[in-house]
């Protein structure tokens, strides 16, 4: 008894756009390294400098105690003193009231001098703790930049880019070092993602001239008028099947093109397309008896025309196909700040949202795995969700109340 293998489940999808610095409301907040080493930084010279003001004032302070013992007696003096400081010498004829006088006034005097010493030290430190802060953020920026760079090059390597290299020069330290690692990294996924792609793509062209061979043979079978009813039935079978072959290489083929990101882009109307791919779908539609709707706004975008087209066509064609009897298909193009926005919703049977992670996935389907489908081959959403990506957009799935499902298209303008 044989069993059949599971397929693989497929990776997360990541919940960030990888093209799009991540922008936070609070960016001060976030707790960088580059933030918490300027932290460390000044917190140090912070510490530092609160020693040594404590040291210095305890130096001081003894140094002032230490000089407060005199060292000689004054005998029925008359002192006239200065207004504003040691009032109670002033007058004074009796020595032993005097030396009192004197000792208190030289303990005030060095509680001012300390007092003084200590609000000058605390100022004193209190600037240099700002500037040792802004030095220590600047050095932090400095010595931190090549992981911006990293980053940087991370992102765009994520964005489908895999022949960006960070190449960082400098010191062989273990920044460099990290650098040098990930760039052969970088090597490795491009020689294999390549390699990949040219598989397909070669794998695909070799199938299209047998099946292009095995269609013509079947056509010319089918005209003859003398083929009996079953051979007739036969190669009707196998031109259906021949057909749907045909759709999967061709499918291959242009999953194996938007993998790549587009470099030349022309100015492009998403209501022009998107009022294409509802012309090509009608003849579906009014024989499955779905209605096509929807306003379409002009959304101008940069990018490939054939391509976005078959974002439009697939996304009408799957709500045509996986939809309930009477219903309906809304399509609908609008701009916002930035981007341009296609929507495709549809009626149909309830979609659970534990469903929706795999659709995009090549060969899958609702509730089906690679095959036991009729409605298509199972690489309309892959290569949606593919061409979005070549063109620096993404395309989410939303289960609608009631059934059906809330497709949009969000790309750049």
């Amino acid at each position: 008894m044989t069993t059949t293998p599971v397929p693989p489940t497929a990776p997360p999808k990541p919940s960030w756009d990888p093209r799009q610095p991540v922008v936070r409301p609070f960016p001060w907040l976030r707790p960088t390294i580059r933030i918490r080493l300027t932290l460390l930084y000044g917190g140090m010279f912070l510490m530092a400098g609160v020693l040594l003001l404590t040291i210095i004032y305890l130096l001081a302070a003894d140094a002032l105690r230490q000089g407060n013992v005199l060292p000689f007696q004054i005998v029925n003096a008359q002192v006239q003193v200065t207004p504003g400081s040691c009032e109670k010498l002033g007058g004074t004829t009796n020595s032993g009231d005097f030396m009192r006088g004197l000792e208190q006034c030289m303990q005030h005097q060095r509680a001012v001098a300390l007092e003084s010493l200590l609000r000058r030290s605390l100022l004193a430190l209190l600037g240099l703790a700002v500037i040792a802060f802004a030095f220590g953020y600047a050095m932090a920026g400095r010595v931190l930049s090549p992981l911006g760079k990293i980053t940087r090059t991370a992102r765009r390597v994520a964005g489908t880019d895999l022949s960006r290299r960070i190449e960082l020069g400098g010191p062989d330290d273990e920044l460099k070092e990290l650098s040098d690692t990930f760039d052969e990294m970088l090597d490795r996924l491009e020689r294999a993602f390549t390699a990949q792609q040219r598989f397909v793509a070669n794998a695909s062209h070799e199938l299209r001239t047998p099946l292009a061979i095995n269609r013509t043979l079947l056509e010319v079978h089918l005209s003859d008028p003398g083929a009996s009813p079953e051979l007739q039935q036969l190669g009707k079978t196998l031109l259906a099947t021949n057909e749907r072959s045909e759709q999967l290489v061709e499918g291959l083929l242009l999953l194996a093109r938007s993998d790549n990101e587009i470099v030349d882009r022309k100015p492009v109307d998403l209501a022009e397309v998107a009022s294409q791919a509802i012309d090509q779908a009608r003849t579906e539609a009014q024989a499955k008896g779905v209605e096509l709707r929807g306003t379409r706004q002009p959304a101008v975008v940069q990018g490939n025309g054939v391509l976005l087209e078959r974002i439009a066509l697939n996304l009408v064609q799957n709500a045509v196909r996986y939809n309930a009897p009477d219903g309906w298909v809304e399509v609908t193009t609008e701009t916002q700040p930035g981007q341009a926005v296609l929507v495709v919703e549809n009626t149909g049977p309830v979609v659970p949202a534990y469903e929706l992670d795999n659709i995009f996935e090549p060969f899958r389907r609702l509730r089906t795995e690679r095959t036991g489908s009729d409605k298509g081959v199972g690489l309309g959403l892959s290569i949606v969700r593919s061409v979005a990506r070549a063109h620096g957009g993404r395309i989410t799935a939303v289960p609608r109340e009631g059934g059906g499902l809330v497709m949009r298209v969000v790309l750049p303008t």
